[in-house]
């Protein structure tokens, strides 16, 4: 389909000109009779050049002014009307009919068949006073109010009359069948809804901006295994080993530990008779005997109350034979004290830490 073109006069904010004219080598007979009715000066139309410049003066007199249709608009806004029991009187005091009147600036009988109209200034400033006092007044009050409200009312004004100044209607050349004298004439067919639908179309509604989408922050989730505390890895120790870890970190090396003095006083202490290991089955003070068949003897380590030891204690300490029980049975006359040989007491090693 090829692009139509229109004249500049069909532009918005242009000046009203001579429409733009273009016949085919043969006119139809329905334009011949048609023009020979709107004339009054009665003039010969044989030719193509006769139609056309028939055609022309008669389109371009001033009093050429279509109707193309009515509107029933009211004269206030909505909170200014008129209230009144009976709907005549309300429509008789609150509205009015505006004709929307416009002219031709377009006639194609060759490619498109086709006539284009553009609204009057008188047409277009009517419109746009309406929309101002009338129709943005009432589009303002049903929206809420938002801080640019009145910026996006002013556009919407702007917009509007941009878009009227714009506006041009395109219909079939049919439509020169309306044509009366002077050139003025009004659509039929049925043409006037088409033209009634598209001016309304331009008022459009204020519309409010979006609600603003406001990003909700969630917590990461978490996998099933790590719902615990962050070293879910390390293994767990009981409370028995934690408290035996901290009772040897109370060993210290150091003169300056009170745990350590004590254990060395008590030592130093202590003579050579309290030295002697008990035993459960017979007295380490018995006089020592040179016999080889007595029984073996146990002795069990002193419990002691030291504040390192606490630990140790909980657990009972397994018995530990006599050393001349593990000499074979061997018989030796050599000082000792209760049948045990003080020579040999650095080859056992008391169950707790010195």
């Amino acid at each position: 389909m090829p692009p139509i073109l229109l004249p500049a006069s069909a532009a918005a904010f242009a000046p009203r000109s001579t429409p733009n004219v273009v016949l085919g080598s043969k006119v139809e007979r329905w334009l011949t009779e048609t023009l020979k009715r709107t004339n009054r000066i009665k003039r010969p139309l044989n030719s193509v050049s006769q139609h056309f410049r028939c055609l022309t003066e008669t389109l371009s007199s001033p009093s050429a002014i279509w109707t193309l249709c009515s509107l029933i608009l009211p004269k206030a806004p909505e909170s200014d009307l008129r209230k009144d029991e009976n709907p005549l009187v309300e429509a008789l005091f609150n509205y009015q009919m505006v004709a929307i009147e416009a002219y031709i600036v377009h006639v194609d009988m060759v490619s498109q068949h086709e006539v284009a109209f553009k609204l009057t200034p008188e047409t277009i400033e009517t419109l746009v006073e309406y929309h101002k006092d009338i129709h943005s007044v009432d589009t303002a009050a049903a929206t809420w109010n938002w801080s640019e409200k009145e910026v996006q009312l002013k556009k919407l004004q702007d917009d509007f009359k941009q878009a009227i100044n714009r506006f041009v209607y395109r219909t079939n050349a049919v439509a020169l069948e309306g044509l009366e004298e002077d050139g003025a004439g009004e659509l039929l067919r049925g043409k006037s809804d088409e033209v009634r639908s598209a001016i309304m179309g331009l008022f459009l509604p204020l519309l409010p901006p979006p609600p603003r989408i406001v990003d909700v922050v969630r917590p990461t989730p978490l996998l099933p295994s790590s719902t615990g505390a962050e070293n879910w890895w390390q293994p767990t120790m009981s409370q028995s080993l934690h408290a035996s870890m901290d009772s040897w970190r109370m060993v210290s090396s150091s003169p300056n530990t009170t745990s350590s003095d004590a254990t060395s006083s008590m030592w130093a202490s202590m003579g050579m008779n309290e030295m002697q290991l008990p035993s459960p089955s017979s007295s380490l003070s018995e006089t020592y005997s040179t016999e080889c068949d007595s029984p073996p003897q146990f002795c069990s380590a002193p419990m002691t109350t030291a504040p390192y030891t606490a630990a140790m204690t909980t657990a009972p300490i397994p018995q530990l034979p006599l050393p001349s029980t593990l000499l074979q049975r061997q018989c030796s006359t050599s000082m000792g004290f209760g049948g045990f040989e003080w020579g040999r007491y650095q080859d056992f090693q008391l169950p707790f830490a010195m």
